[in-house]
């Protein structure tokens, strides 16, 4: 590669960053590598990029570390749509323009990857620090979005797909990862993928889970709850065609080699589905805004923020227009599970939608990990505070398995958790609430105001509080704590915390 090939803007070598910005172009216009007038950001809100971020997520799953880490901590299955919101929120705070933001973002991703290594199935280990699979999953995301422009008839022009090369490269780079994990010059990254595609990608677990198992059993977000036929219906369409087009796409040597299914039509199916996603570009900006449709999927029905209003408002048709449809062709859709706030909820259910945050269908420490990781993340805790809370957690987790694990293997069943004295409220138990109160009360005043409510619960008020000034009480909230975990009792404001999908 030399300087006058159109690929090296500026004489600089591809992804080095100098001073924040990127080298420049031949007229010597500087770059960011972050926040507006970066390249990522004309992409966050392209509607094509949702397929990409499958098409992504598959081959990352693709890679044995990662697959072996999505199945044995991940709440990708039970929870997708929670998984989006923050995947969401992590980007944008990493290709924002903040820097305070974006270190602050990279700790907590640093302290999350700290705390996922194991053994897979076949007793190979997986770490999510290995600055390999740390580099691959960059990779992947920094392919994809170049494959998404191919496939959609828009290729990046040359000096583009530089400065986005270097703009993922910095990304890495603001995780604290050494240089050179991936190639410095752009010519060199395609035989570093190619190598990795060829060489170390397999036919995951996770990887056929994503493709064949979860789109056609995606449960719906929160605020269609109310509607299981119609959001039964369209999945039952839907979520074939994604994994087809998302198969279609994968690189045919891979395909190849791990027996992926092509059905006839799909290149032809996806080539479709990534033109008419890129015409979504001409909607409305806040039709098309990832964050917000992220945001709004994933809002309970009894939020307090208006746009959960306009759905709730809606909501009494479309209810009509499922009546008809079960009228019409009378599905076994299945029911709502829905509940009234205090009503006490199934052992069965509770074990599934609370307990066994993974999915796997046993409760034992990522389920618990997977709990205090999402409530981290909500009140966005430093290091000292968030360690805290893993650590009441994981108290919490051997009491359950002194008290549960009746064969030993060191998990617990759902028979077991069953067959178990129906109040869990221990010693350990506790100690998770008050130290969850603790880190919501941010100014320390032994009493959790709105904003802080807010901040955990991503909602106003729902309950009765005396004086001018609304608050929560540490008893009060202790005790509400103690009555969705132990009590298996419907919650207006924890159910979507720890419940929903």
């Amino acid at each position: 590669m030399n300087d006058t090939d159109g690929t090296r803007p500026g004489g600089d070598a591809a992804g080095s960053p100098r001073d924040g910005v990127w080298a420049g172009d031949a007229d010597g216009d500087p770059r960011p590598l972050f926040g507006p007038g970066s390249e990522f950001d004309g992409f966050f809100n392209d509607p094509r990029w949702a397929l990409a971020m499958v098409r992504a997520t598959v081959l990352e799953a693709a890679h044995p570390q990662i697959g072996g880490a999505l199945i044995a901590n991940s709440t990708f299955v039970a929870h997708p749509w929670r998984r989006l919101r923050n995947t969401m929120v992590s980007l944008q705070r990493m290709f924002g323009a903040d820097d305070g933001v974006r270190a602050r973002e990279a700790a907590r991703l640093n302290r999350l990857h700290d705390r996922l290594s194991g053994t897979d199935a076949r007793d190979r280990p997986y770490d999510a620090r290995d600055p390999r699979v740390r580099a691959w999953v960059v990779a992947t995301l920094f392919e994809s979005t170049v494959t998404m422009c191919r496939l959609s008839g828009q290729p990046l022009a040359p000096d583009s797909m530089e400065r986005l090369y270097a703009e993922f490269r910095a990304f890495l780079a603001a995780l604290g990862d050494e240089p050179g994990q991936l190639p410095e010059e752009l010519g060199e990254f395609w035989s570093y993928y190619d190598k990795v595609v060829e060489e170390e990608l397999e036919n995951t677990e996770a990887m056929r889970i994503i493709l064949f198992k979860l789109f056609d059993h995606l449960p719906a977000p929160p605020l269609l709850h109310g509607l299981p036929t119609l959001w039964a219906a369209g999945r039952a369409v839907a979520g074939p065609v994604i994994g087809s087009i998302t198969v279609a796409s994968l690189p045919e040597p891979f395909r190849r080699r791990a027996g992926l299914p092509e059905m006839p039509g799909a290149q032809t199916l996806m080539q479709g589905a990534y033109l008419a996603a890129g015409l979504a570009r001409f909607l409305p900006a806040d039709w098309i805004q990832a964050q917000g449709i992220a945001e709004l999927l994933a809002l309970s029905p009894d939020s307090t923020d208006p746009r959960a209003g306009t759905v709730r408002a809606l909501s009494g048709r479309m209810k009509r227009a499922g009546a008809l449809l079960r009228l019409i062709a009378p599905l076994p859709f299945p029911p709502d599970a829905a509940g009234e706030d205090g009503a006490r909820r199934d052992a069965r259910d509770f074990f599934r939608e609370v307990l066994d945050q993974t999915g796997d269908g046993h409760l034992d420490w990522p389920d618990l990990a997977a709990m205090a990781r999402e409530l981290s993340g909500r009140l966005d805790l430093d290091g000292p505070e968030e360690t805290r809370l893993y650590q009441a957690f994981a108290d919490w987790w051997r009491e359950l398995q002194t008290s549960l694990d009746t064969d030993g293997d060191g998990r617990v069943s759902a028979e077991e958790y069953g067959a178990a004295a129906p109040s869990l409220a221990g010693p350990a138990l506790i100690r998770v609430a008050e130290v969850l109160f603790d880190v919501t009360d941010r100014d320390g005043n032994q009493r959790i105001d709105a904003d802080e409510y807010r901040a955990l619960f991503r909602t106003a008020f729902h309950r009765d509080t005396a004086g001018a000034e609304p608050a929560y009480t540490r008893s009060a909230f202790v005790g509400d704590f103690l009555s969705f975990m132990s009590g298996r009792r419907r919650s207006t404001p924890y159910d979507p915390l720890l419940a929903d999908a």
